[in-house]
């Protein structure tokens, strides 16, 4: 069959695909929260998940970051310097990588599958030429990793109509990109923080329903009515369903009138026992330590008091976006196939950007290594005549020169013969120290 203008051969090879599970050594998939948590009926629903703040906040969080980049096309030139060039095979698909989506809704798409998921699986499409013109981001579900007896990879890819495939197809690993991180039991299968953050955003979202019932009872916990003697079963019932209805709820707050020694004693945890928001909080930074994000990023904290954004930055972008933006950076050198003379580049001028005083102190310390018109092009200005020769100040001399004056032999100086100044000097010094002698 033919799919985005690659001719796809079912062979029997086909028949001795094996799925990543069985896996010939490697260690066993897990999908449970925690060794045994299916057994005590302890599920993390990985899309339900998404509802806890801190999750949803991390991963929108840097898949924003990582999409408001640019993505450039860099040649290198013969000394090795990566600068910004444009390319008929490549420029087209990176600027518009599909028919729906735009650059930054391609690249939240491929973040948030792999913060998701684990993993992204990216289809190309390619024209006559056998150039890629179009890539779309599939459904992590609807993709299985299979692998060969002679350890080629395939993928066996589910209908996927708004990426173009009709029905269910195995494609060479050459027509996938594969992103994928924490690979912790299989190479092919990478796993989402989920797998380390499912279990206290689960607990997160139990505590803050748990905090909604209690509120939609106007702030009264549940408890148990109680007689002095023994009731019947139907007595009991009309009891609790009059309690129910009369005061609970709506009604919650209304005043009751107990007899024949009824008593009714609060039964559920209260909130300050239960110690509700320092549980809402370390469970939100727990998720945030999974995503290496700082918290007071989404919310979580004080933000730090030093007055430095571009320090701050610098953290979130070491510790969290750059193996996501240079793991995407290799993904696209290899599935574009570029070659060694050019590549992909984010852009990371803007996440690392700089106050105004700092960056009008940076550039001014760049005198003598960037000419004028690379400053102003920093700072978004046109080039202005006479701006494209580096300057130095006139007493700074070259490396060069500096040998040439260092590799000269120093001559000892000879003694100054005395001149008449000299001779006045010491006459005056001996008629100073006559003249004391003589008062002693």
């Amino acid at each position: 069959m033919n799919i985005f203008g690659l001719t796809i051969t079912r062979t029997k090879a086909a028949a001795s695909l094996s799925p990543v599970d069985n896996r010939g050594g490697w260690w066993p998939i897990v999908s449970e929260a925690f060794v045994g948590a299916f057994q005590r009926d302890i599920k993390v629903n990985q899309s339900a998940v998404v509802a806890h703040h801190a999750v949803f906040s991390c991963q929108t969080l840097i898949a924003s970051d990582v999409a408001k980049l640019r993505v450039k096309l860099v040649a290198q030139d013969s000394d090795g310097i990566w600068s910004e060039t444009k390319n008929s095979a490549y420029s087209p698909v990176l600027r518009k990588p599909n028919h729906f989506q735009n650059r930054i809704q391609f690249y939240e798409t491929w973040v948030l599958s792999k913060l998701q998921r684990g993993n992204t699986y990216v289809l190309k499409q390619r024209d006559s030429r056998n150039v890629v013109t179009a890539l779309y981001v599939l459904n992590p579900d609807r993709v299985t990793p299979l692998v060969a007896p002679d350890g080629s990879v395939f993928y066996d890819l589910q209908s996927d109509d708004l990426a173009g495939v009709a029905e269910n197809v195995i494609v060479p690993a050459r027509e996938i990109i594969h992103d994928r991180f924490n690979c912790l039991f299989h190479p092919l299968v990478g796993l989402s923080p989920i797998f380390a953050n499912g279990l206290a955003a689960t607990q997160g979202l139990a505590v803050q329903t748990s905090s909604t019932r209690l509120f939609q009872n106007g702030a009264r916990p549940g408890g148990i009515l109680t007689a002095p003697g023994n009731i019947s079963d139907a007595t009991a019932k009309r009891l609790k369903d009059h309690w129910d209805k009369e005061y609970s709820g709506e009604n919650s707050g209304k005043v009751a009138v107990l007899g024949d020694g009824l008593k009714f004693e609060a039964m559920a945890m209260k909130a300050t026992d239960a110690q509700l928001v320092e549980q809402l909080k370390w469970s939100a930074e727990v998720v945030c330590s999974t995503y290496h994000v700082p918290p007071y990023k989404v919310g979580i904290g004080a933000q730090p008091t030093y007055n430095n954004v571009q320090a701050l930055n610098v953290e979130y972008f070491g510790q969290c976006l750059q193996v996501l933006i240079e793991a995407i950076e290799l993904c696209l050198d290899e599935g574009l196939a570029t070659g060694e003379g050019l590549g992909t580049e984010f852009d990371t001028e803007n996440l690392l950007r700089m106050d105004a005083a700092t960056q009008m102190d940076v550039l001014e310390k760049s005198k003598g290594k960037l000419t004028v018109n690379e400053q102003r092009a920093k700072l978004d200005r046109k080039p202005v005549e006479g701006g494209d020769t580096v300057y130095l100040q006139e007493q700074d001399h070259s490396l060069e020169w500096l040998a040439r004056r260092d590799a000269q032999p120093i001559e000892p100086v000879p003694p100054a013969e005395p001149g008449p100044e000299a001779e006045r000097a010491a006459i005056a010094l001996f008629e100073k120290d006559l003249r004391e002698a003589l008062n002693a």
